[in-house]
């Protein structure tokens, strides 16, 4: 199996979330014993993750921490003058 679906499979249940159609838990913990670089991957992954979650003020494992952080970080970037499409008011000038 590919890392990059190894890979897609980790974040997944990382997240919380299914893993893809094909992907096991076995055959993930299995590519992850023999894939130092995949093992490389996670750690890094979940580091991130617990980081964000503390420094969100979320307990780690928490599947609603990072819808939460998620809502706070995009309502921090549209910041003032922002349009609710998400896009930068420019004031009715063209962009360019």
């Amino acid at each position: 199996m590919h890392c990059s679906r190894i890979r897609t499979a980790l974040s997944a249940r990382l997240d919380g979330e299914e893993l893809p159609p094909g992907v096991t838990p076995g055959r993930l913990d299995d590519h992850l014993a023999g894939c130092r670089d995949c093992r490389r991957w996670d750690a890094r992954a979940r580091a991130l993750t617990a980081g964000l979650d503390r420094a969100a003020g979320y307990p780690e494992g928490d599947p609603a921490a990072a819808d939460a952080l998620l809502a706070r970080l995009r309502s921090a970037a549209a910041g003032p003058g922002a349009t609710g499409s998400g896009t930068a008011d420019t004031g009715g000038k063209r962009a360019g």
